[in-house]
């Protein structure tokens, strides 16, 4: 027998019999829907925010076979069809959509108002009064309760009408509620101040449909505000007036003139910060007002902590020397003494230095000659990963400088700042190259004057994915004391990668002839490839079976494929999906299936979850499916952490990862394509971070060309930044 294969498109009428999952954050919805000729109920998929068994749907969406649930029917669009006839709507209301109308109300209603029942409820509630038992308080109670519960289906059709996503449903009725709907009618581009990201797509949109003028003054303060947003999400901390100006123009066809009356309202109202011309050095900065004051507190606060005596602590370098030996057996090198003495005789101070000039050691030993001298310190760093692993190598307790700082999600704000400063004599922050503008200055200011503040980390890498360049800043203003590690130490001067790694750094390439086969690959190895489907090819058949059998490397756990861009061939998205059937195949009875998750699946959590502590970046193992796949369970790091299926979009395949996302890890090996299809992306940062998430190997696979494009592409570091010109003033 053929089986069913419907229209990829479609349009269904049908009737909502059970809710299977409902997520309320982002109304994901899992049902069953008995459709119109289906001969079995159906699954269906999507945002739908205020639906309820028992309502008739018309679902506009497509079919599609999910690799875990089989086909199931995927939401674009829909509507709840209400019913018309005098039956249906007693059925209808007896089924207890509507809280405060039980069976004998729904009778009474539907015998008094026939089919204009629900008309009466939505549009004349005190019409309610007439029915006998109904009093004013009831009457109010049904008619909010039905506005409430009717708001979403409101929502969601004004939605649909102006074409945007029914995603974006989620987060404006858990911003609006009731109310989202006349909001987005009334004051479209409150929700651009209000919700940054999605608000401006979904003003402007709504905006032009209901015949706004494009020179509305609202619209072009919106579009300003979104501009500098834009910058920000790049990593800038300001725009130049004039680029500003004339992106109005090219983006939004608003004039400069018209723009720059506009922008001069939003400075008088202190939404954006406009600095002089003359004192930015002819650029004329304009900030939005959170960056401008994350910048010039940071400065100032910086500032006032450098201004400062540091408390005298009359160690010499034999003493350090000697607790060092004493407690970690190992014996300083002069350069590291020296920086050591400093560091512990200072109140703020950076620790810097490329692979192998023993940032880490000068971590441990600071902390073991602090604790000697019974001083309390914490150890954080940006993220889950780099304080997990700064615990591993300190033996001591870590913390994410988010989780130090009681950041608290909901409120999107911190616990702790200067007038509730964290207890501690001293903070050291690993991987600071990670921490952007605002989170750095939120952890100054509750780091409290009189404590050492410790910053550690290689203003090589990649800068942060927020916006600034704070250490590099910090660096650049030649203010605050700056220790940077030189000497590459004898066991690290043997690692082709270590030297690779500084050669890249210095803008020269490294030191390795290419070669056509990747079959004796030695500790750093270029394989020559220019077509990118070759290059998977090689890739797959390194992962697989040349590492595991020539240096005993597990293909999932201790190899990782990183890689530029999420895109095209050698992107994450298509070698997730050859190196998922390549080293975790489906069992023979799941043979042609699509690619999912499966169980030994190497997967990484996309987003931060304190409640279930799990990271941005963490990468685990699929364990077990449970409750027919609704549910999976995932190993991070020797715990089991559930997912349930709407969560299951927390998760991604991740035996290839971007480099951004890399850092702060470790890997036994990593395998780099490096292909000029990576151009945009092709940085000499981004193959310097790279290459130093690797402990013993490094295979490259690509173009001498490619490679010697990103190492000569220095630019993207430079982010537009007046943190070193205020330390300087």
């Amino acid at each position: 027998m053929t089986p069913f294969a419907p229209p990829e498109a479609a349009t269904l009428d049908g009737h909502l019999e059970r809710i299977t999952y409902h997520n309320p954050e982002n109304h994901y919805t899992v049902a069953r829907v008995q459709a119109d000729r289906q001969p079995r109920p159906i699954t269906v998929v999507g945002y739908m925010p205020g639906v309820s068994p028992g309502q008739d749907l018309r679902l506009k969406g497509q079919w599609e076979t999910h690799p875990r649930f089989g086909q199931q029917f995927k939401i674009v669009a829909f509507e709840i069809i209400l019913p018309a006839t005098v039956a249906g709507i007693r059925h209808y209301l007896e089924s207890g959509v509507v809280k405060g109308i039980g069976s004998k109300t729904a009778r009474r209603l539907v015998a008094h108002f026939q089919a204009h029942t629900l008309e009466v409820i939505e549009k004349a509630p005190e019409r309610l009064c007439e029915v006998a038992g109904i009093g004013p308080k009831t009457a109010r109670q049904i008619a909010e309760t039905w506005r409430s519960h009717h708001a979403a289906r409101s929502l969601m059709q004004f939605l649909q009408e102006n074409g945007l996503k029914l995603s974006y449903a989620g987060r404006l009725l858990q911003a609006y509620g009731a109310d989202a709907a006349a909001i987005l009618r009334e004051t479209p581009f409150r929700v651009a101040r209000e919700l940054p990201g999605i608000g401006f797509p979904i003003a402007d949109a709504i905006s032009q449909n209901l015949g706004q003028p494009p020179d509305a003054p609202e619209r072009i303060r919106a579009c300003i505000r979104h501009l500098l947003e834009q910058q920000s999400s790049a990593g800038h901390l300001f725009m130049p007036r004039d680029h500003l100006l004339e992106r109005c123009q090219a983006a939004f066809g608003i004039p400069p003139q018209t723009a720059a009356v506009a922008l001069a309202q939003m400075a008088a109202h202190k939404a954006v910060v406009i600095e002089d011309e003359a004192a930015a050095g002819g650029e004329c900065p304009v900030y939005l007002d959170h960056l401008h004051a994350a910048e010039t507190g940071l400065a100032r606060r910086l500032g006032v902590r450098l201004s400062l005596t540091a408390p005298p602590l009359h160690l010499d370098p034999e003493r350090v020397t000697a607790e060092v030996l004493k407690k970690l057996a190992i014996k300083l090198s002069d350069e590291q003494t020296q920086v050591l003495t400093a560091v512990l005789a200072q109140r703020v101070a950076i620790i810097t230095g490329g692979p192998g000039t023993g940032k880490t050691t000068l971590i441990r030993s600071l902390t073991a000659v602090m604790e000697a001298l019974g001083k309390q310190f914490l150890l954080a760093a940006p993220t889950g990963r780099a304080a997990r692993r700064l615990g591993e190598v300190t033996g001591r307790p870590t913390a994410t400088i988010h989780k130090l700082l009681g950041y608290n999600f909901s409120t999107q704000s911190f616990e702790r700042d200067q007038d509730d400063p964290l207890e501690t004599d001293a903070l050291i922050v690993d991987e600071a190259s990670m921490v952007d503008l605002v989170v750095m200055h939120q952890l100054v200011r509750a780091v409290p004057m009189n404590a050492a503040l410790i910053l550690v980390g290689d203003v090589f890498q990649l800068p942060p994915v927020g916006p600034g360049n704070v250490l590099g800043d910090l660096i650049r203003s030649q203010r605050l004391p700056v220790h940077a590690l030189n000497t590459i130490f004898r066991q690290a001067r043997e690692s082709p990668i270590v030297i690779n790694a500084h050669r890249i750094r210095s803008g020269c390439m490294p030191a390795v002839a290419p070669t056509e086969s990747p079959m004796a690959p030695a500790q750093f190895c270029f394989v020559a490839e220019s077509r990118p489907d070759r290059a998977v090819d090689v890739i797959v058949n390194l992962c697989r079976d040349i590492l595991p059998a020539r240096y005993g490397l597990d293909p999932i756990h201790d190899i990782q494929v990183l890689t530029p861009m999420h895109r095209g061939e050698v992107g994450t998205l298509h070698l997730n999906r050859v190196l998922q059937q390549a080293l975790n195949p489906p069992a023979p009875e799941e043979k042609g299936a699509q690619p999912g998750l499966r169980p030994g699946d190497k997967v990484m959590h996309l987003r931060n979850d304190y409640q279930r502590e799990v990271f941005n970046g963490d990468i685990g193992t699929v364990l077990s499916s449970e409750s027919a796949g609704s549910r999976l369970s995932v190993d991070f790091y020797g715990r089991s952490v559930a997912y349930d299926r709407a969560a299951l979009e927390d998760l991604s395949l991740a035996y290839a990862i971007s480099v951004h996302k890399s850092q702060g890890s470790e890997y036994p090996a990593v395998v780099l394509p490096v292909m000029t299809q990576h151009y945009p992306l092709l940085q000499r940062n981004l193959i310097y971070t790279a290459l130093t998430r690797a402990k013993t190997l490094v295979v490259l696979i690509g173009t001498a060309r490619a490679l010697g494009i990103a190492v000569q592409n220095d630019t993207p570091q430079k982010r537009l930044s007046r943190l070193a010109e205020r330390l300087n003033a």
